[in-house]
């Protein structure tokens, strides 16, 4: 298991830390951003607990996920998190989720952090699948996984009991051999 710290032309990718609390509650606590993710507003001791559980954690254990900093290079200020989780059974799969400040969305931040986050699973030796449930309503993430060359591969009708209401969510994937094919164009 290690530490993980990826970073791309305009962003930095890493645990979360102490100092975040302030950034990571501004967008937690929007009900805009957390209306589609499997948990609601944050409060700011909600925020401080979470990362307080989230900051030492490390890559690699099957089963858990791991929040992950989304840090500007420029302004070194948090504009999101997001989390990889590796399937319990099988090491080779991997979940993955992104969650942007409303101030950030629409700049192409959530499409560089998932480029990220593909090319280092499937970096790793043997690694063979990623996938992503989404809302089937959450219009701007099926448009992402679809930009960055994910798969639908199933609807599922009224699957979720969401935040008072049935919910219905795509599931996507991307396998290393789609990954490689984009790679070579």
């Amino acid at each position: 298991m290690e530490k993980l710290q990826l970073k791309t032309e305009r962003l930095v990718i890493r645990n979360l830390k102490s100092s975040d609390v302030e950034d990571f509650h501004f967008y937690r606590s929007n009900s805009e951003v957390t209306k589609y993710q499997s948990f609601d507003v944050m409060t700011f001791e909600q925020a401080e607990n979470f990362i307080e559980s989230q900051k030492d954690r490390m890559f690699g254990k099957p089963g858990e996920w791991v929040q992950y900093a989304i840090e500007n290079i420029d302004t070194k200020k948090l504009i999101g998190d997001c989390a990889i989780k590796l399937d319990e059974h099988d090491n080779r799969i991997a979940e993955i989720g992104i969650t942007l400040s409303h101030t950030e969305q629409k700049k192409g931040f959530a499409k560089e952090t998932m480029n990220a986050i593909l090319k280092f699973l499937f970096s790793l030796e043997d690694f063979h699948r990623v996938v992503e449930i989404v809302d089937a309503e959450n219009e701007s993430s099926i448009k992402l996984l679809e930009n960055c060359g994910f798969k639908r591969e199933g609807h599922f009708i009224e699957n979720i009991f969401f935040k008072g209401k049935w919910g219905s969510e795509f599931q996507y994937a991307m396998l290393r051999r789609d990954w490689e094919q984009i790679l070579e164009k």
